[in-house]
């Protein structure tokens, strides 16, 4: 008896409708604008002062924002702490946009590390340019699978982050003063601007030491203001203290000197602008903490790769961005949120600072602490009429 195979091989086939949707959902998910506003952010306490007599009344924010074809809108913050601090500027993150949003226009914003490999071929450098489009892109992926951001980039650490306050430079009894009038607002946890004449500067942190409990953390951060002779000075003049400190000189090789005549813990803050810099420093043993700015990274992607290398190593970091408002504040609260709380020695609530809110929903400082939402994306709603006209729009 023999058979014979007369019917046809099934080939399997997805249905029109699945095919329809996947296209569909890849098409509206396409950019299709990027623009921007510029926001001043005045001072709450009028003026910052840190190294070197540099100072910055109101701050220039650029607020980035990303369309989808489908309407959905992410958002991202950049502000520079004016020209003089880190190779960065206002005007530049406008102008850099205006350069990279035709790059933009199409790609999907989930991808987001595609997103930033187009960024870095159609603009060398510049990272903290891109900062606010990463963000932005966090954002809509966060409201697009209707997870917090701080969820997506590792989980919840935690119930709050631990702040700093940051004081500015000023006579020593007067940032003794400040000191003082923080802690008992919940700070437990405090930057010393110095960087300015190192006899004053011994000064204020020998005064402000004084007004702290054990417990309190010191941070005496010149921001590169001082010499190699000054900063030797110093830390022997505070050996007694129990004081951290951070970014006493402006190159690498000069804090390296440093960090081998102290015992102090040492902080690293703008030489480490890329995992290539953490991982020449880590070599040296040149520090035990490092501080991460998202703007000096060029964004979450870039910040959370070298936070998970930290992680993995061994070092604490400071988690925070140049300057800003309740977005930057946002985003820096999903960041250190979603870092162990083990590796999280510090992190702060820029908007607390400044005295124009551009968003609901952002974090709240309570008691030295804060929070990151809950809520899908960055967490956060706009307020239009803070932001004014737009400074940029680029569409298809």
């Amino acid at each position: 008896m023999s058979f014979k195979l007369t019917s046809k091989p099934v080939v399997a086939k997805l249905p029109p409708t699945v095919e329809f949707s996947s296209v569909l959902e890849s098409t509206v998910m396409q950019i299709s604008r990027v623009f921007a506003h510029q926001v001043d952010l005045p001072l709450v306490e009028t003026n910052y002062k840190w190294a070197q007599g540099k100072s910055v009344t109101t701050f220039d924010s650029t607020i980035v924002g990303i369309e989808t074809k489908c309407g959905l809108v992410g958002y991202g913050e950049v502000c520079p702490l004016g020209p003089v601090y880190l190779p960065a500027y206002a005007a530049g993150v406008r102008a850099g946009l205006k350069e990279l949003a035709p790059h933009l226009i199409g790609l999907d914003p989930r991808e987001i590390v595609k997103v930033n490999e187009v960024m870095d071929f159609a603009l060398k450098g510049h990272p903290y340019v891109k900062s606010g489009v990463d963000i932005a892109c966090w954002d809509i992926l966060g409201k697009f699978t209707k997870m917090p951001v701080c969820e997506l980039l590792g989980g919840r650490f935690g119930d709050s982050i631990e702040l700093y306050r940051a004081i500015s430079q000023l006579p020593p009894e007067e940032m003794a003063a400040n000191v003082a009038q923080y802690r008992e607002e919940g700070y437990r946890r405090f930057q010393l601007k110095v960087g300015g004449d190192a006899n004053t500067d011994i000064e204020r942190i020998e005064s402000t030491r004084t007004v702290l409990s054990p417990s309190d953390r010191l941070v005496a951060d010149a921001n590169t203001g001082w010499t190699l002779h000054e900063a030797i000075r110093v830390v022997r003049a505070v050996k007694h203290l129990d004081v951290y400190i951070e970014q006493p000189c402006v190159t690498y090789e000069e804090c390296l000197t440093v960090r081998q005549k102290t015992d102090h813990p040492f902080v690293l803050d703008e030489n480490i602008d890329s995992l290539h810099a953490f991982l020449r420093a880590k070599a040296d043993k040149a520090m035990d903490l490092v501080n991460l700015k998202i703007s000096k990274l060029g964004g979450l992607t870039r910040t959370r790769q070298l936070r998970d290398l930290c992680v993995a190593t061994g070092y604490a970091m400071t988690l925070e961005d140049s300057w800003g408002g309740d977005i930057a504040t946002a985003a820096i609260a999903h960041l250190a949120h979603s870092t162990p709380e083990n590796f999280r020695f510090t992190s702060t609530d820029f908007n607390s600072y400044v005295t124009v809110s551009t968003a609901e929903g952002a974090p709240q400082r309570v008691g030295g602490k804060m929070k990151a939402s809950t809520q899908p994306g960055l967490g956060i709603q706009v307020r239009q009429d803070a932001l004014g006209p737009r400074v940029l729009d680029i569409c298809e």
